[in-house]
């Protein structure tokens, strides 16, 4: 898989993620990196502690989260990503999905597009990832959480998307996907969605896993937001052994090394 300038060689070693949050209200480190100097030290040391991908989010989408206007999106994401492409040698994903703040994203250097909704929020979203030929996630997502059967149901969404940006023309080399862990879901219908993880890699495209400080390791530990990194490295294993091939986490330094010693241990075999 080609992002940016950079390729990626799909099921031979894991890549991170790693998010910059240009938002004041980002469940976990809302407000800490919404001053462009401190954006881009952030996005330095993302890179320092091994981030393959850096991704760039104006709204926080936690639950409950209140939207913010186009313009206000743009503003706070735009001049981030043009300061990290001018500054630095890494593929910038923008987490959105809204077809404006996409748009000005490309203008402004974007190589990938990170949408929550799958490209079922704004239906113009698919014709312009297809048309400057830029990668995309489409993450699992839809209103309430209520399934006949948990895994086959998210699969099939999961389809609908992938549908969509194929009959708007982007390339299937160009597509990941991501079960939407913390969207869409109770704390037991995510750790459902782990268990199950290796149904979503069937599908034939790269899986991201997104599970980094999210609410179900806070409620299966009893932890709050700033004690989640070992929860989140459990759940990077975890996907890596199912297969998962990207891994979007604040705690870029820890994931990775955990990441590389269990593709190590997989990798591995019997010397005679």
């Amino acid at each position: 898989m080609q992002i940016g300038n950079r390729e990626f060689r799909i099921g031979k070693m894991p890549y991170i993620m790693g998010i910059l949050n240009v938002t004041p209200d980002s469940f976990s480190d809302g407000g800490r990196y919404s001053d462009l100097d401190k954006a881009l030290a952030h996005a330095k040391q993302l890179i320092d502690d091994g981030a393959d991908i850096i991704d760039v989010g104006g709204e926080s989408t936690r639950p409950g989260h209140v939207q913010i206007s186009t313009q206000e999106e743009i503003e706070r994401t735009c001049f981030v990503i043009e300061a990290i492409k001018e500054n630095f040698d890494i593929p910038v994903s923008l987490d959105t999905y809204k077809f404006e703040v996409a748009q000005a994203g490309v203008f402004a250097g974007a190589d990938m597009i990170n949408d929550i909704w799958g490209f079922k929020y704004d239906d113009r979203m698919a014709g312009l990832v297809a048309k400057n030929n830029l990668c995309c996630c489409l993450m699992h997502n839809k209103n309430g959480n209520s399934y006949n059967n948990l895994i086959e149901d998210t699969i099939e969404e999961l389809k609908q998307s992938v549908n969509i940006a194929l009959a708007a023309g982007v390339d299937r080399e160009k597509i990941m996907i991501d079960p939407g862990i913390g969207f869409a879901k109770d704390t037991n219908q995510n750790l459902v969605v782990m268990n199950n993880l290796e149904r979503y890699t069937e599908l034939g495209y790269p899986v991201l896993l997104g599970t980094s400080r999210k609410s179900m390791i806070g409620n299966t530990l009893g932890l709050p937001v700033d004690q989640r990194e070992e929860g989140t490295i459990a759940t990077s294993v975890l996907g890596l052994q199912k297969g998962c091939a990207f891994f979007r986490v604040h705690d870029v330094k820890a994931n990775s090394r955990a990441l590389k010693m269990t593709q190590a241990i997989l990798n591995s075999t019997i010397q005679v």
